[in-house]
């Protein structure tokens, strides 16, 4: 159900799906302000479930294994931030991946006889997650940036980017040289500029268009003079591709049915004009060029395969009988160092053989031609039931921290993976979790909370349990688990017991102040190397923070947490995001210096991203609640995203572009080093691991 009277107060999402799951039980919250209204009350769910634990098939959130005393968050964030890896769509081309959206069509893999293959797939879900960011540098110059808890599949089996704890209780993590799953990094799309429409169009018009100009004499007529443009197509992309370029140089065409359906033939639309000038502009556009620059030959590969091309059985093909053709294809494949062979007809076969342009290289090397050139017929990039192996050089170069925490964006899908900029990752979940439950993973994960009272005693039937070997674990994976119904319920505290109990290593992360009351908890597990805690820390404004994150603990609470944690000895981090130019840019040092003298060990940042829709979202949200900012900050953004609102290039969205940008980044850094911020995040330990009533548990470090 849509919310029709503006943003609901104290809440981060307006918008609701019809619920879809029977209520068992339910109790308002006591601690639910009166004078919030029209804010939706806050209802309790008792979750009977019968184990606690859950082991992650996809851990894209900073652990393998978590805990979840509560499912659904009362906080409610107002900003989204997103990743920008390329992931592979079901069209063959690539979106970054703040750009994929629920129900998008993408390639994910499953496992047929000897190999996994390529396979179409629904994404479920999407959310974003943040924590320590890693670089993975590839032998052929793939790069990637994860989660060190994210895992892509080797030629060993999945493995995660970082280990969790050293000795016997070790994850399977990347080391130097192991190998990864796929193909390798993307190509990056065209410019669709002039140059590149006068190739596409030279391609399409000289291999499958008909352009003429003739004469004969017409009685009681000066002269019978006939200009003539036409092209017809089955694939109506392609049509509609070379009819808008052809608009873009002033050149208008006609559309009409060229071929109607039959039994044997598909229908066929077609566009012309008879125009003399417009005819002898498409003359000149399509005439070759004296020089042709990249740009024109990306272009020109794509008309000429939108034209007159093929990708049948993992085969790229390309024919024409006219050898200027053909030379130009092959000149233009030359300056990509794409390697392929002519395949020629049985001699005498006909008049005019046809010669045929095969690229050679596998699927690496189609992929990376169908993103160079960007073709406009989606059908001539399938690749589907292709086996997942290459021979690119994917072993593991260098990995490398980037010295604080990101906030990443993650997927689930149907096949339990996807292609991240060619290689084959596994994926997660968040949010969309409660969808599973029947209820809506939107305003529904922030009101209907299930709570799970049994939850302590099924952690330490877990623990106790020989079968239990011990790893690192979070609490909570999916949902705060200092949310406010921990002060009446105490689920969280109580779980702690158990992991001190058995000395278990733990992290947690919150943006709550109410994480001090179990500091004599972390404080114990943290004396043997076996905690860490994560404090989120937007802004300094209180105001500012109530508008932007309406139900969690103010700054200085946080900070406050901080420097709690810190003084029983737990080890703290914290990050700074979104970074707003012209709202909160100007707070960075004053953050990481607060933070730092809170005890904080180390930080990250992440420049406010607007992709899509969030532009007008946020552009109303500046509106409502700092008008006399909103041209500062949205002509600041302009600046820093090359423009627009929003920039989609990758390795700039993270900091952005630009002198401002440059500003941010330095003044980011100096404020580390001057808080001394520096710190890698701790590696946890199993060591001191134990059953009461039984022997301390050795050889795990």
């Amino acid at each position: 159900m849509e919310n029709e009277q503006g943003p609901i107060r104290g809440r981060g999402t307006a918008s609701n799906p019809a619920n879809r799951f029977e209520l068992i039980h339910y109790e308002r919250d006591a601690d639910t302000p009166e004078d919030e209204a029209p804010a939706p009350a806050t209802r309790f769910f008792r979750d009977h479930a019968r184990s606690i634990l859950t082991h992650n098939d996809s851990p894209d959130v900073g652990f393998e294994t978590s805990i979840n005393p509560y499912r659904g968050c009362e906080h409610g964030c107002v900003y989204c931030l997103a990743g920008d890896t390329p992931i592979l769509m079901a069209d063959g081309t690539t979106r970054r991946l703040e750009e994929v959206r629920v129900g998008d069509a993408i390639y994910g893999t499953v496992r047929k006889g000897w190999y996994r293959r390529y396979v179409k797939t629904r994404v479920l879900a999407h959310w974003k997650v943040w924590k320590p960011a890693y670089r993975i540098r590839l032998r052929d110059g793939t790069c990637l940036t994860a989660g060190g808890d994210h895992r892509f599949l080797t030629e060993r089996g999945w493995k995660f980017v970082t280990e969790n704890v050293q000795g016997r209780g070790q994850r399977p993590h990347l080391t130097t040289n192991n190998k990864l799953m796929g193909i390798g990094r993307f190509a990056a799309s065209p410019n669709q500029d002039d140059y590149y429409k006068k190739g596409y169009l030279c391609g399409m018009v000289r291999g499958d268009g008909l352009l003429a100009s003739y004469h004969y004499d017409r009685p009681r007529r000066t002269n019978g003079n006939v200009y003539q443009f036409r092209l017809a197509l089955i694939d109506e992309s392609a049509l509609e591709q070379t009819a808008r370029y052809l608009g873009d140089f002033g050149i208008p065409t006609r559309a009409f049915i060229f071929q109607e359906a039959s039994v044997n033939r598909k229908r066929m639309l077609a566009i012309r004009t008879h125009a003399r000038q417009c005819v002898k502009q498409i003359e000149d556009i399509i005439a070759w060029p004296f020089f042709s620059t990249l740009n024109w030959c990306k272009g020109f590969l794509a008309g000429i395969f939108d034209a007159e091309g093929s990708y049948r059985d993992g085969t790229v093909r390309m024919s024409n009988t006219d050898p200027l053709i053909i030379d130009a294809i092959i000149r233009c494949l030359a300056r990509f160092g794409f390697s392929f062979v002519i395949e020629l007809p049985p001699a005498g076969e006909r008049l005019r053989p046809v010669k045929v342009v095969r690229i050679c290289g596998g699927l690496r090397e189609h992929l990376r031609f169908f993103h160079t050139i960007h073709a406009a017929i989606n059908r001539k990039r399938d690749i589907e039931g292709q086996a997942v192996k290459s021979s690119a050089d994917l072993r593991v170069e260098s990995l490398e921290p980037l010295g604080g925490c990101s906030l990443l964006f993650d997927i689930t899908t149907e096949t339990g993976d996807f292609i991240a900029n060619g290689v084959v990752s596994h994926n997660c979940y968040a949010r969309p979790t409660h969808e599973y439950l029947g209820f809506s993973a939107g305003l529904d994960f922030e009101t209907k909370i299930l709570i799970k009272e049994d939850a302590p005693a099924l952690l330490r039937k877990e623990l106790a349990s020989p079968k239990w070997r011990p790893r690192v674990v979070s609490i909570s994976g999916v949902t705060d688990p200092y949310q406010p119904i921990e002060r009446k319920m105490a689920l969280t505290r109580r779980c702690l017991e158990v992991f001190a109990e058995f000395r278990n290593p733990v992290g947690v992360v919150t943006k709550n102040h109410l994480i001090t009351r179990d500091s004599d908890l972390l404080a114990e597990l943290a004396h043997h190397r076996a905690t860490a805690a994560f404090l989120s820390i937007t802004t300094l404004d209180s105001e500012l923070a109530r508008r932007m994150e309406p139900r969690a603990s103010q700054p200085s609470g946080r900070l406050a947490a901080i420097e709690e944690l810190t003084k029983a000895g737990v080890p703290v981090g914290v990050m700074v995001a979104p970074v707003i130019p012209g709202l909160t840019d100007h707070e960075l040092p004053a953050i990481l210096e607060a933070a730092a003298k809170a005890g904080a060990r180390w930080a990250g940042y992440v420049l406010l991203r607007l992709p899509h829709g969030l532009g007008p979202l946020f552009d109303e949200w500046l509106q409502q609640h700092y008008p006399a900012r909103r041209d500062k900050v949205l002509s600041r953004l302009r600046d820093m995203r090359g423009g627009a609102i929003y920039d989609n290039q990758f390795g700039s969205r993270m900091t952005g572009q630009g002198q401002m940008a440059e500003q941010i980044a330095a003044l980011f850094a100096l404020g580390c080093r001057r808080a001394g911020l520096t710190e890698p995040f701790p590696k946890l330990s199993t060591t001191a691991f134990r059953r009461p009533g039984g022997k301390q548990l050795m050889l795990f470090e």
